[in-house]
Formats: structure tokens, sequence, C-alpha cells
């Protein structure tokens, strides 16, 4: 069995803002106590759609790091790296391609959406049409087996789940393998190698899904069980191959209900954002301007939070009490717009203020960062290495 390893990515898209935060990193900063964790820069993924335009990425790649390390990623907890240093991702890509159905990537849903919502743009390239192998690749490399998704990428994963299975059953029937597996068997001890067999055969003759569980359970307790017999277990087991590339599972993040300043979804397309460590004059300003409930004309004037933006931070950023006041005083005429802001300012300065001290360090000393990363495209590239030397033996291209 493989250990579990949690893999997510980003484009490179410059500062990240609190939508970023609340959508993504806060699940990746409770995710790295959890498990064994890699976050990586996707810059090859920024160039399906930039490709005219690829001069700012590398730049907007260390600002976003440094957001990363602001908001709570911890080198130490987790490996920070960036796709296009590991050209390993590149390999897996190109030999996937080989075998890869075309249909399988134009049904994507993702692929057609896109292309509606970038119109203006030519995305009629092999990289556009390839993203969802390339991103197959990213998971597979590092056999990852949890990917932190929202609802809409799950479809990814899901074929990403199917590329791994069609490799392993087109490439995991190594030479010998039923003599290899049998040989490995033996190896258990004639107890554990008696109650393997009964657990297969429960399971391929009679379907009994429990079996698989318990055989897995049996193949963990073995001592000393040297991994290429543990995964000739596990195909013989199934029915399968020598399992190579691991079928990953989506874990379902929650979308981020983090509201822009103008009500809709926090998003730089629409101009409505606040960066994680925007400057606190401009917190301000922004917030202020915001918009309101537009019955509100005058200070009397009665509102309703429900149809004001500003109440959506509240939900956020305020607690019980002060959204009690909010709602009795903007109904009631008590308070007047800019009260009401004032404690969404003070809960969004008090949420960027450790994110500003973390930034500090790294943005004093750049070398630190640069230094972390390479540590992490170093740790990443081994574990990918690893995966391309089975993945070349099993297509017969290791030309040792």
């Amino acid at each position: 069995m493989y250990a579990e390893r949690v893999l997510s990515g980003m484009r490179p898209t410059g500062s990240l803002h609190l939508g970023h935060f609340h959508g993504v990193l806060k699940n990746w900063i409770k995710l790295q106590h959890a498990y064994p964790c890699l976050f990586f820069v996707a810059d090859w993924h920024a160039l399906t759609t930039q490709y005219d335009n690829p001069h700012g990425i590398e730049q907007s790649t260390w600002e976003m790091v440094i957001d990363w390390l602001a908001a709570g990623v911890d080198p130490a907890q987790a490996t920070l790296f960036i796709q296009s240093q590991v050209p390993e991702h590149a390999e897996l890509h190109l030999l996937l391609s080989m075998m890869t159905p075309l249909g399988w990537l134009e049904r994507v849903p993702t692929y057609k959406d896109q292309q509606q919502k970038l119109d203006s743009k030519d995305l009629s390239t092999y990289g556009f049409l390839g993203y969802p192998l390339l991103m197959s690749s990213d998971i597979l490399i590092y056999r990852a087996d949890k990917v932190p998704v929202g609802e809409d990428q799950v479809p990814h994963v899901e074929f990403t789940r199917e590329l791994a299975r069609r490799f392993n059953h087109m490439y995991g029937r190594e030479p010998g393998f039923e003599e290899k597996a049998m040989a490995a068997v033996k190896k258990l001890g004639s107890k554990n190698a008696r109650s393997y067999t009964q657990l297969r055969t429960r399971f391929q003759q009679e379907g009994d899904a429990t079996a698989i569980e318990r055989a897995h359970a049996l193949l963990n307790d073995v001592p000393g069980l040297a991994l290429d017999d543990r995964e000739r277990l596990l195909g013989y087991l199934e029915g399968t191959g020598k399992m190579i590339l691991v079928e990953p599972g989506a874990l379902l993040t929650e979308a981020s209900k983090m509201p822009g300043l103008d009500g809709q979804k926090m998003s730089k397309s629409y101009n409505n954002t606040i960066t994680l460590r925007e400057d606190e004059s401009q917190v301000r300003h922004k917030i202020k301007r915001m918009p309101t409930d537009p019955a509100r004309v005058c200070r009397t004037d009665a509102g309703d939070p429900d149809k004001c933006p500003v109440w959506q931070l509240h939900m956020i950023y305020s607690d019980a009490a002060c959204r009690d006041w909010v709602q009795q005083g903007c109904r009631s005429a008590g308070i007047g717009c800019l009260e009401c802001k004032q404690p969404v300012i003070d809960g969004i300065l008090r949420e960027q203020a450790p994110m500003r001290e973390r930034a500090q360090t790294y943005l004093d000393d750049t070398a630190l960062v640069r230094s972390i990363i390479a540590d992490g495209n170093d740790k990443a590239r081994q574990l990918a290495q690893e995966t391309m030397r089975d993945v070349r033996e099993a297509m017969g291209l290791n030309y040792s």
C-alpha cells in the first residue's frame, strides 16, 4: 500500500485575495497537520490560457508563494514546489497521452465551459485540450490518494482515476506476474497464505467486497513484506496486475463563501477584491466605499441588511452579538452605514495582521523564499523520479 498523500496546486495569478484564503488556503493549513502534503505552483497550467503572454508568470509565482507562507502554509509541514521545475510531470504527461482516448479529453465538462468563458482567446490548442491530462499527471506522478477539490472539479479526479485504471490494466501485467504473485503468497507464511487465498476466492467468485478489506488488513499486518510483493498481491487479489499508478480520491471542500465588495463572489475578474496583504488604509477606503441597501438614501431611512453586501461580510467577520446589533440598528435606522461597516473593517484587519507580519520576513529576505522552493523542488522530484522508474519499467522504456 502506498502512503497517504495530499496534492493540490494553484495557477500563479499574483497576489491572492481573501477569497483564496477562505476558499483554499485555510483548508491547506488544516490538511498540512493531518497528512503529508504537496502544494505546487501550476505554472505550466497558466500557459494553457496565457501562452501568448507568459512574461508575468514568474513574478506572479513568487508573489503567490509569499502569500501562501503569509497565510500560514508551513514549509516544515508541507512540500512547496513549482510544477515546471519537476520535468517528470511533462514526461508522464507525454507517456499518458499515448494511451488516452481523445474522446475522454473532449468530454471533460470544464473544457467547453472554459472555451465559452474565454471566447476572446484562441483556445484551439493541444495544450488547452490536454490540460486535464496534465492535471492528472500532476496527481499520479506523486501517487497522491487525496486531492482537495470543489464540486466542479470532481470530474477531473474521476478522469484521473480512469486513467490510472487504464494504465495499470494495460501495463501492470509485468512478465511472469502470476508466478511472482504466487511466490509472494508463499512469503506470507502458511497461515496468512491460506487466509489470503480464501479471501481472494471469496472476492473473485462471490464478489464479496468485505473480503477485499480483510485481505488489505492482512497484508498490512505482515511484517517485512516488500513493496513490490505487496503490490503484486493486491493486483492478484483483485484480478488485475501490479498497481503502478494510484487511483486518487476527491477530498470535497466547500466552495468559498467570501463575497466581494459588490456582493458577488470575490474575484479579480469582477474587480471586487481585497488582497491578503492589502494596505490598511486601502482596506478602510474600500469597505467605506462599499454599496449598501439602496433604500437607505438618508441616514434616517430604515434599511434591510439582507439587501446589503456589507451584511454578507458581517456573516464572516462578526459574532452573533454584533450581527444582532446590525440587524436591529439597520432596520430601525439606529445606526448609519459607516457605523455598520466599522466592525467589518476591524475584522478584516485583525485577520490580515498576522499575514502581514509573516510576509515581512520573506519580503525582507527573498533568498529565503527561493530556498524553500528549491528544497521543495528537490523533495518533489525525488518522489516523481520513483514513480517514473516504475512507469518506464512497466512500459519497457527503462533501457537498463
